[in-house]
C-alpha cells in the first residue's frame, strides 16, 4: 500500500463498504421484485457488476502498489470491464424506469434512439479496444507513470481521454431521461417516481461529479507526465492517488446510499405498489453492517495482523450485529404492541350486552379505537370509514379527527372494485383533502371503504400500512354490525319478554278479578232457581256479558300469524295481508310483480322468504297506520313492485306526508328490527322519504345470499 496508515485504511474500508452495499442491493432488487423482467434483471446485475468492481479495487489494494505480479494484473485489466459498462448500463436503467421501453412510438423515446445508439456505440468501442487493441499498459508501467507502450495523440493516451467523455455521455443522457418520465402503468407508479427523481437525479449527478474528477486525475497524471514535471517518488505519488482514490470511492459511496434510498422508499425497481417500512428498516442495518465491517477490517488488514485475529475479529462482529439486530427486532415488536393495544383491547361485548339494565344497551365504542389506529399507527392527518352493503345500516361512519363530509366513489371506480384491489388514488380536490380509498370486503361483498389523507410526514403510506388499514377497517366493520345485531336484539327480547309478562299478568287478572266472580255469580244465580223458567234470563245475560269480556281480550292479544307463505307464495300471502288487514287503509293499490322476481321468491328457502314478507308486511303496515294526512282530501295510494334488476328488489311505496321527522312516533323498533334480520340473511332496507310527497322502502337481496334453513 502506500505506507500511510489513514489512506490505507480509508481506501480499504470505503471500498469494502462499496461491495456490501452494492451486493446487497443488487441481491435485495432480485430477490424482492414482483416480476423478474429484464429490468429487474439489467438493475440488479448492473449494481452485482458495480460491486464486482470494488472486489478487483479491495484486491489491488490490498496487493498494495509496491507488489507486481501477473494476478494484479489480470484484476487491472479485468477491473476496466465494469467501469466501462456501469454507465451505459445505468443509461439504459434510467431509460426503463422512465418507460421509454414501453412506449416507443412517443416523441420523447423517438429523441432518444439517436444518443441510444450513440452511447451503445461507445460502449461497444471500448471494450472492443480494450479487448482486441489492449490499450492499457500493465499494471507496473502504470504504477511507474510510463505509457510508451500505449496509444498516444500529442502525448496523451487515447483511450484515457475517451473513457470520461464517454461516462459523461452516459450520465448527461441519464439525466435527461429522468427529466422527462412518461406515464407509468402500475398502481402509484407516478407518485412514486415523482418521489425517487431527486434521490435519482442527485445519484446521477454524483456519478457525474466522479467521472469528471476521474478525467481531471487522468489528465493531470498524463499532462504531467508528458511534460516531465511529475513526481517520481513513488510512495509520494501513492499518497496523492490514494487521496483521490478516498474522494471518489466515498463519492460512490454516497451515490450508492443515494441509489438505496430511492429503492427501498418507493420500491422504484422491484415493481411493488407500495414501500414497505420492513424494507427501510433493513436497508439502514445494511448501511450500519458495511460501515462497522469495512472500518474494522481494513483496519485489522492496515495493520496487517495474523489472519486468525482477522477471522476471530470479524467473528466477534457479526455476532455483535447480529444480537443488535434481534435487540432491535424485539424493539419494534414492543413498539408496535403498545399502539395497537388500545385497538385490539377487549370492548367487552358479553358482559356489556348482559348489564342488569331495563334501558337498551348503548352501542360500541368504536370511536376509541379508530382513533388509535389512525393516530398512533398510520400517523394519518385525516380519514373515515364507511360502511356499504348488507352492513350498512348497523354501521355508523367513523372519522378521525373530527366528523368531515361523507366522500363518495365515483361510479365507474365503483364498478370495477375487486377484492384484489389493495386502493385507489383520489383527487384531494373533489374529496375533501382525501388521498386513498382502501375497499374492505368480506364473504359477502364490499361491506367499507376506509378513506386516507396525508400521513403527517407527508409521506407514502408503505404496504405494511395499507395492509393493517384494511384489516383494522374489516374488523371494525364487522365487530360494529355484530354488537349492532346484538344490541337490537337484546332490546328486542327484553321489549318482548316485558310485553309477555304484562300481557300474562293482565290475563291473570281480569279472569281472576272480572271473569270468575261473573261467573260464579251466574252459577249461584242459576242454583238458586227452583226451576228452568223465565228467571233464568238473568244467569243467561251474565254470562253472555262474561263471553263478551272474553272476546274482548282475545281481540287485543296479538293476531294470528300472517298465511302460510308456504302454501300461498309471497305475493298472494301479501296480497291477502292488504285485503284483510288493511281493507280501508289505500284508495287504490298497485302491484306490478314480474314473473320471473316471483319464480324467484318461491325458490327461497323458508327462514329467508319468512325475514323478506315480514319486512314487507311492515312497511305495508306503516304506510296504512302513518301515511294518510287528516288535513288532506287527496287519495292515498300504494304501489308494491317486486323485481329483480342484479338483484331482487321489492319496493313499496306510498304517496302520503313522508316522514315529518327524524324520530317518528312509535317505538321505532320495527324496520330497524327488520333491518337486522335482512342483513342477516344478506339483505338490505333503505328508506327514502320526502315530507308531503311520498315515503319509499327498498326490501334488496343478492342473488346468492346465504342460506339459513
Amino acid at each position: 500500500m502506500t505506507g500511510s496508515f489513514f489512506f490505507d485504511w480509508a481506501t480499504l474500508a470505503v471500498s469494502l463498504v462499496n461491495v456490501i452495499l452494492q451486493f446487497w442491493l443488487g441481491v435485495t432488487v432480485l430477490l424482492n421484485a414482483e416480476r423478474r423482467t429484464w429490468g429487474v434483471w439489467l438493475t440488479g446485475g448492473g449494481t452485482l457488476l458495480g460491486a464486482t468492481f470494488f472486489v478487483i479495487h479491495s484486491a489491488i489494494l490490498g496487493y498494495g502498489l509496491s507488489v507486481f505480479s501477473s494476478t494484479l494484473n489480470f484484476w487491472w485489466r479485468i477491473g476496466w470491464i465494469p467501469v466501462i459498462a456501469l454507465p451505459f448500463v445505468w443509461y439504459v436503467i434510467m431509460l426503463w424506469y422512465t418507460g421509454y421501453w414501453d412506449d416507443r412510438t412517443a416523441r420523447w423515446p423517438r429523441q432518444q434512439r439517436g444518443w441510444l445508439a450513440l452511447a451503445f456505440g461507445g460502449l461497444v468501442g471500448l471494450i472492443g479496444w480494450l479487448v482486441f487493441a489492449s490499450p492499457l499498459p500493465p499494471f507496473a508501467e502504470v504504477v511507474m507513470f510510463h505509457f510508451a507502450a500505449a496509444a498516444q495523440v500529442n502525448g496523451l493516451s487515447l483511450f484515457l481521454v475517451s473513457y470520461p467523455l464517454y461516462i459523461i455521455l452516459c450520465l448527461g443522457l441519464a439525466l435527461r431521461a429522468l427529466r422527462h418520465p412518461l406515464a407509468s402503468e402500475r398502481l402509484m407508479g407516478d407518485e412514486g417516481r415523482r418521489r425517487a427523481r431527486p434521490w435519482l437525479v442527485a445519484t446521477t449527478i454524483v456519478m457525474l461529479l466522479v467521472s469528471l474528477l476521474v478525467a481531471s486525475v487522468i489528465g493531470w497524471v498524463l499532462v504531467n507526465v508528458t511534460h516531465g514535471s511529475l513526481i517520481r517518488d513513488l510512495p509520494t505519488m501513492g499518497v496523492i492517488i490514494a487521496g483521490f482514490d478516498v474522494v471518489i470511492s466515498t463519492l460512490i459511496a454516497l451515490a450508492i446510499i443515494l441509489l438505496g434510498q430511492a429503492v427501498v422508499s418507493y420500491e422504484i425497481f422491484t415493481g411493488k405498489t407500495l414501500p414497505r417500512g420492513e424494507f427501510q428498516r433493513q436497508w439502514f442495518n445494511a448501511i450500519v453492517l458495511a460501515v462497522g465491517y469495512g472500518a474494522v477490517v481494513s483496519w485489522s488488514l492496515t495493520l496487517q495482523m495474523r489472519a486468525i485475529y482477522t477471522l476471530l475479529l470479524t467473528t466477534l462482529l457479526m455476532t455483535l450485529f447480529f444480537a443488535l439486530l434481534n435487540w432491535r427486532s424485539y424493539t419494534w415488536r414492543d413498539r408496535y404492541i403498545r399502539r395497537l393495544r388500545p385497538f385490539v383491547t377487549s370492548q367487552r361485548l358479553y358482559e356489556h350486552l348482559l348489564a342488569p339494565s331495563t334501558a337498551p344497551p348503548d352501542e360500541v365504542d368504536s370511536t376509541t379505537p379508530f382513533k388509535a389506529l389512525c393516530e398512533d399507527i398510520l400517523g394519518v392527518q385525516k380519514a373515515m370509514l364507511t360502511p356499504f352493503g348488507s352492513l350498512a345500516p348497523l354501521v355508523q361512519p367513523l372519522a378521525y379527527p373530527a366528523i368531515q363530509p361523507l366522500p363518495a366513489l365515483p361510479p365507474e371506480m365503483m364498478s370495477n372494485l375487486q377484492p384484489e384491489t389493495m386502493c385507489l388514488r383520489l383527487d384531494p380536490n373533489q374529496n375533501n383533502g382525501l388521498l386513498w380509498a382502501i375497499p374492505l370486503w368480506s364473504e359477502r361483498g364490499l361491506i367499507g371503504i376506509f378513506w386516507l389523507g396525508p400521513k403527517g410526514d407527508d409521506g407514502l403510506y408503505t404496504q405494511e400500512e395499507i395492509e393493517i388499514a384494511r384489516a383494522g377497517g374489516e374488523r371494525l366493520i364487522d365487530t360494529q354490525a355484530s354488537a349492532e345485531i346484538a344490541r337490537r336484539l337484546m332490546s328486542l327480547q327484553r321489549q318482548r319478554l316485558a310485553e309477555s309478562q304484562i300481557l300474562d299478568r293482565r290475563t291473570r287478572r281480569v279472569l281472576h278479578d272480572d271473569i270468575l266472580p261473573q261467573l260464579h255469580t251466574a252459577l249461584l244465580s242459576l242454583s238458586a232457581m227452583p226451576g228452568v223458567n223465565g228467571a233464568n234470563a238473568e244467569a243467561i245475560d251474565t254470562l253472555t256479558q262474561a263471553h263478551h269480556q272474553i272476546s274482548d281480550l282475545l281481540r287485543e292479544m296479538p293476531k294470528s300469524p300472517a298465511p302460510t307463505l308456504d302454501r300461498l307464495g309471497f305475493v298472494t300471502a301479501l296480497h291477502r295481508v292488504v285485503a284483510d288487514e288493511f281493507p280501508n287503509a289505500f284508495d287504490a293499490v298497485t302491484w306490478q310483480i314480474e314473473p320471473t322476481a316471483e319464480a324467484h321468491l318461491r325458490s327461497l328457502s323458508t327462514l329467508t322468504s319468512e325475514v323478506l314478507f315480514y319486512a314487507a308486511r311492515e312497511s305495508i303496515r306503516n304506510a296504512a297506520r302513518h301515511a294518510r294526512d287528516p288535513t288532506s282530501t287527496a287519495p292515498l295510494t300504494l304501489e308494491v313492485s317486486v323485481a329483480i334488476q342484479d338483484m331482487l328488489l321489492i319496493c313499496i311505496k306510498d304517496n302520503g306526508r313522508g316522514i315529518q321527522s327524524p324520530k317518528p312516533a312509535g317505538t321505532g323498533q320495527g324496520l330497524a328490527l327488520h333491518s337486522t334480520m335482512l342483513a342477516i340473511i344478506g339483505g338490505e332496507l333503505n328508506v327514502e322519504s320526502v315530507a308531503d310527497q311520498f315515503t319509499k322502502v327498498r326490501i334488496s337481496l343478492p342473488p346468492s345470499p346465504k342460506s339459513y334453513t
